[in-house]
């Protein structure tokens, strides 16, 4: 019987978890350590990261559809569904039939959920902020630059 040796697993920042790593796993790594700060960050205001990212985008596209919406956050419809309809129990988005399209329904923020994007925002400004000041600001635009060219080329592979 052969005894197995366990591996030490080196730190994010080391070994492939650092500069020398692939760069997908690594843009994977970030991802992850942010949606882990921002979990923790959002945890005593009851509100999930999914349900931050609905709500910020029904607030800053007023009239979005379900189906926009998750076009928007990478989430299912399903997922969508259900977050809409707890954020919509909670006060925080109402919804109203589109004019032409009755079938299809708007979404848009409430007073508390303008109320409760604030202050979930303040909390994830803060977390930003420490992501941003790892970096200069001329840096910081072009990681911003970088990031939005991968999701779109990469997205325009996707949908041919």
């Amino acid at each position: 019987m052969s005894r197995k040796t366990s591996v030490a697993i080196p730190k994010p920042g080391e070994g492939k978890r650092g500069p020398e790593g692939h760069l997908g796993y690594l843009v994977r790594q970030a991802n992850v350590a942010v949606r882990a700060a921002m979990e923790k960050a959002l945890a005593d205001l009851d509100v999930t990261v999914p349900q931050f990212a609905v709500l910020t985008m029904i607030a800053a596209y007023p009239g979005v559809s379900g189906a926009d919406l998750a076009r928007l956050t990478f989430l299912t419809p399903q997922t969508i569904n259900v977050i809409v309809h707890n954020l919509e129990k909670a006060g925080a988005i109402a919804k109203s039939a589109h004019a032409v399209h009755g079938r299809i329904l708007q979404l848009e923020a409430t007073a508390a959920g303008r109320a409760l994007l604030r202050r979930c925002r303040a909390r994830v400004n803060a977390i930003e902020d420490r992501i941003s000041g790892l970096i200069g600001r001329d840096d910081e635009r072009v990681v911003r630059r970088w990031l939005s060219a991968v999701a779109e080329t990469l997205g325009k592979e996707r949908s041919s």
